[in-house]
């Protein structure tokens, strides 16, 4: 489907902040489909960040959406979301018609379920459905979440050793051997389980907490999918100027190799 495009720019609350509007051509619900109708939807951003996910879902779905951020400017940027979520200034936030949102993964299932009109996730009842849904969750709660602790903590001290428990390259290599079996985390088909999935893989690799050529698998589905029409209109408006406020890379990951046994699990 072929999307007309506004670019505008806008001041938000006081601060000038570049927004894009995308007006999908009618027909954008399958045959026979009724979706429920779409509120005005607002992502407040942050370059590089989370909120990429839902401006890659709206491209990929056609829906019409509008973006706030100062590019370029990522104090900028969160200040437009304290002013209007000052509870909860995370990116993405998230104005659906007048409710506010967070969490990329439960807004992104709350659109597919009200105006996907059944794409980008598989039929309940199908086989590849339950995979769908663990990678949607698995992304933050078992990948995101032990990346992010163990940057934290290896940025202050570099290991030495794996850790006997679950770590970074565990839940890396869970997602490695899953494609060696499908080409999508949403089983035979690209779905929204790729577009949560993106983000964390990104994270780990190309910040050395893993060490990225261990993973072929995951290296050819990231080009496959970052080559999608809709991620390529992402970046050109949602990371117009390429990564804004880069972190750091570790020095150093922990080595590669079987984890050693905790001692509960020994004989």
């Amino acid at each position: 489907m072929i999307a007309l495009r506004t670019l505008f720019c806008a001041a938000v609350l006081g601060l000038s902040a570049c927004a894009s509007v995308v007006v999908p051509q009618s027909g954008s619900a399958g045959a026979g489909e009724t979706m429920t109708p779409v509120p005005e939807i607002v992502i407040y951003h942050l370059e590089g960040r989370r909120s990429e996910r839902l401006v890659w879902l709206m491209e990929e779905l056609g829906l019409p959406y509008r973006l706030e951020f100062k590019r370029g400017d990522l104090a900028g940027s969160m200040a437009s979301i304290r002013a209007v979520n000052p509870g909860m200034p995370v990116a993405p936030t998230v104005a659906y018609g007048d409710q506010i949102l967070v969490e990329s993964g439960a807004i992104i299932e709350m659109i597919l379920a009200r105006h996907g009109g059944g794409r980008l996730a598989p039929p309940v009842a199908s086989r590849d459905y339950p995979y769908h849904l663990l990678w949607m969750h698995y992304s933050e709660g078992s990948l995101a979440s032990r990346a992010i602790a163990d940057y934290r903590v290896w940025m202050i001290q570099p290991p030495s050793a794996r850790s006997p428990l679950v770590d970074s390259e565990a839940v890396v290599q869970f997602a490695e051997d899953f494609l060696a079996q499908h080409p999508y985390f949403g089983g035979s088909a690209f779905s929204a389980a790729d577009i949560m999935m993106l983000f964390p893989l990104n994270f780990a690799t190309q910040l050395n907490i893993v060490d990225r050529e261990q993973f072929p698998r995951i290296a050819e589905w990231r080009a496959r999918i970052e080559a999608r029409p809709a991620y390529q209109r992402m970046l050109s408006k949602a990371r117009p100027d390429g990564m804004v406020g880069s972190l750091t890379p570790l020095p150093r990951h922990a080595p590669s190799g079987p984890r050693p046994v905790p001692p509960a699990a020994r004989p």
